[in-house]
């Protein structure tokens, strides 16, 4: 039997381990950025130089045989301590230069972080933002993203950060429709159309608090999309739960209520462990930090409004995370 040492090299790892992932050759061709029939060439030299089948052929894909499986689960494990070295060696950089990836949603990004971001790249023009959206907790251990701006109640306890500030949700209707000064009372609200966030946000406290308190046909518009929310209050469809650091700098639009404690949550800027002590990490946050906290009134919903008298909007019956 040839002699695996001599023929095996990280590249081939790599390799097997994206076609046992995407079970196909194109696919796998894809991951490692080559083509089609390099990958199919590589393989075969593979397995020659090992005088074994990595994977056996069938309708549904190439299927790893034991001796690829375990070869993908090594490369897996290789790609993990890689990873865990780079992480440790960017941990230990001299001066805050190069790529930063970050990663927060489209909501924070559009009304709240684009001009810190563009604020920090003229104080910083070494670094480059690579900003990543996306609701779903991306993998800060595997390198996905360097930093992550999240509004979450729970933090992973795997990452490391602080609290920049407390985000505020009221009641808000278009201002056309809401002439008078003084904050309606909640039996003329329940009677009214209603906008919210669609039944896959099931687990947001807003949308909770809307599945307790609002009749479900008086729900008539719901959208993927804090910022389509937003559009569909000021367009006038219905009245709905808004971020007040987005609403309440909309002059079409006008609060409804006071900031609903019960549906806020906070706004942490978190990182890895491994990369907290990075000079561009350390000075992003710092920056960020310093700049949301100069925008807190706006994101905690304080700012003089009219009273609201007895006209009290129901506790939320849940005040657990969003």
């Amino acid at each position: 039997m040839p002699n695996a040492a001599k023929i095996l090299a990280w590249d081939d790892f790599r390799l097997i381990k994206a076609i046992a992932e995407a079970k196909a050759l194109p696919a796998a061709a894809a991951l490692v950025g080559l083509n089609h029939s390099t990958v199919f060439r590589r393989l075969g030299q593979i397995e020659d130089g090992l005088g074994l089948k990595l994977f056996e052929r069938h309708r549904s894909g190439y299927v790893p045989t034991p001796a690829g499986e375990e070869m993908a689960q090594l490369a897996e494990r290789l790609d993990g301590d890689i990873t865990a070295f780079t992480r440790k060696l960017d941990g230990q950089e001299i001066k805050p230069a190069g790529e930063l990836r970050v990663t927060t949603n489209d909501t924070l990004l559009v009304d709240l972080l684009t001009p810190v971001f563009a604020a920090f790249l003229v104080q910083c023009p070494e670094i480059r933002l690579d900003i990543l959206l996306g609701n779903q907790a991306l993998n800060l251990s595997k390198r996905d993203a360097d930093v992550a701006i999240r509004a979450t109640d729970t933090p992973p306890d795997t990452l490391v950060g602080r609290r920049a500030a407390r985000i505020a949700w009221a009641l808000y209707g278009r201002a056309g429709d809401f002439p008078e000064s003084d904050f309606p009372a909640m039996d003329e609200l329940l009677k009214r159309n209603w906008v919210s966030l669609g039944d896959q946000f099931s687990g947001f406290k807003v949308v909770r608090y809307l599945k307790e308190h609002v009749a479900a046909e008086r729900v008539i518009y719901k959208v993927n999309s804090v910022l389509g929310l937003s559009e569909a209050v000021e367009a006038g469809i219905g009245i709905g739960f808004l971020p007040c650091f987005i609403a309440d700098t909309k002059p079409g639009l006008t609060r409804l209520s006071e900031p609903e404690n019960g549906l806020a949550a906070d706004l942490w800027l978190l990182t890895h462990p491994d990369l907290r002590h990075s000079p561009r990490v350390r000075l992003f946050l710092d920056f960020i930090a310093a700049e949301i906290g100069k925008a807190r009134p706006l994101i905690e919903g304080a700012r003089p409004i009219a009273p609201r008298g007895d006209h009290l909007l129901p506790e939320p019956r849940d005040a657990t995370t969003r």
